[in-house]
C-alpha cells in the first residue's frame, strides 16, 4: 500500500525484453529484491538492483493499460517506496492498481484537467480523492468527463506533473474507499 506521497522522481534507464530499468535515487538505501516500489502509480516489484539503477519485470498489459508503456529512454517517472506499518500516514490510500489513463486538456498556472472516461469519472467525487501518476491529490473540480486538481509549486516542482503537457495521458487510480461504499451501496 502507498499513500500518493512522492519521494523522488527517476529517470528511465532501459526498457527491453519487459525489464524496466531506472535510476536509484540514493534516499531508497532500504529497497531489496521483492520490495513493491509505486512507478507513477504502477505497484511494481524489484527484481534486480544496483547502487545506481533498479530493474522491474513489467508485462505487456501493464505496458499497454498504463503510460509506462509509452516512455522513452530518459523520461521521468514519479516513485514511493511501500508504506510502512508504523510510518506516518500523509496523502491517501493508494493500491497502485491503475485503472486507466486520462488525457490532459489543461495545465495552467497550479490548475490541471484531466479528461476521464466514463468508467473512471463514476468512481470520482467533488472533494474526494484521486491518484494520478501515483500524486495523492483533492478533486477540485468534477464535470461529466473531466476533473480538475490544483497543485501547489512544491508538487509542480517535485513530481513529473509540474511538465504535464495538454494531450499527455497520465495513470489514473481513483479512490478505493469510494469504490467500495459505490459498490456496497450497489449491492444492496
Amino acid at each position: 500500500m502507498f499513500t500518493g506521497i512522492v519521494e523522488s522522481m527517476a529517470e528511465i534507464k532501459g526498457k527491453r525484453d519487459n525489464r524496466l530499468v531506472i535510476s536509484r535515487p540514493s534516499s531508497f538505501t532500504d529497497c531489496d529484491i521483492g520490495s513493491s516500489i509505486c512507478v507513477s502509480g504502477v505497484c511494481l516489484s524489484i527484481v534486480n538492483l544496483t547502487d545506481l539503477e533498479i530493474e522491474f519485470d513489467v508485462i505487456d498489459e501493464t505496458y499497454d493499460k498504463t503510460t509506462l508503456g509509452g516512455l522513452d529512454l530518459g523520461s521521468m517517472v514519479n516513485l514511493e517506496r511501500a508504506l510502512r506499518a508504523d510510518g506516518r500516514f500523509d496523502g491517501h490510500i493508494v493500491q497502485g492498481h491503475i485503472e486507466g489513463r486520462g488525457v490532459c486538456t489543461q495545465n495552467e498556472q497550479g490548475i490541471i484537467k484531466i479528461e476521464l472516461s466514463k468508467e473512471l469519472i463514476k468512481n470520482c467525487v467533488q472533494k474526494g480523492s484521486i491518484a494520478l501518476d501515483g500524486v495523492s491529490l483533492t478533486i477540485s473540480n468534477l464535470t461529466e468527463n473531466q476533473i480538475s486538481v490544483s497543485l501547489i509549486p512544491h508538487t509542480l516542482e517535485s513530481t513529473s506533473l509540474g511538465k504535464l503537457k495538454v494531450g499527455d495521458f497520465v495513470n489514473i487510480e481513483t479512490d478505493i474507499l469510494h469504490r467500495y461504499l459505490q459498490n456496497m451501496a450497489k449491492n444492496q
